[in-house]
């Protein structure tokens, strides 16, 4: 029995490094002074979305799609990796319907990039901006040299 909806969640989190460029959501934040210590191009908000299409649908995590240990994923574009896990939704029968993001970070403020963000998202998931919430914490000084993301998708059933 296939349910009409499923429910996935994914977290990812970077240590943070002067010198290295900060992507988030596929877009960079130019005013960062540290970026993501990563394997690929190391955007918590993407990889966090791809564990969340996958983990709704019971599929793994992107460290089965594309290890760390493997030089062929070195700097990836992160926007692939959630084309494949919505490739491998889409595959199931589902797609998404709605996504919830939350990005802790103490600085630089994300404010003036939540609309780019959310419409990033939007964009690579094939959904509506209206169905994609951006909110920023801080870690209130408690980690204040990573980035973590936190994200809940509704998948929805496509075919009978």
């Amino acid at each position: 029995m296939s349910l009409p909806f499923r429910i996935g969640y994914g977290e990812d989190a970077h240590r943070l490094a002067a010198g290295l460029p900060l992507v988030l959501g596929g877009v960079p934040v130019p005013q960062a002074e540290a970026g993501a210590v990563a394997h690929s191009d190391g955007d918590a908000v993407l990889h966090a979305v791809a564990d969340a299409l996958l983990s709704g649908l019971a599929l793994g995590d992107i460290g089965q799609y594309f290890p760390d240990t493997s030089e062929q994923w070195k700097g990836l574009d992160s926007r692939l990796i959630v084309q494949r896990a919505l490739e491998l939704v889409r595959g199931r029968g589902y797609a998404p319907v709605n996504v919830a993001l939350v990005v802790t970070l103490d600085k630089p403020k994300l404010g003036p990039l939540r609309a780019e963000i959310a419409a990033s998202v939007a964009q690579l998931l094939d959904l509506p901006g209206s169905e994609v919430g951006v909110s920023f914490k801080t870690s209130e000084g408690l980690a204040p040299a990573h980035v973590q993301t936190r994200v809940t998708v509704l998948l929805g059933r496509t075919e009978e």
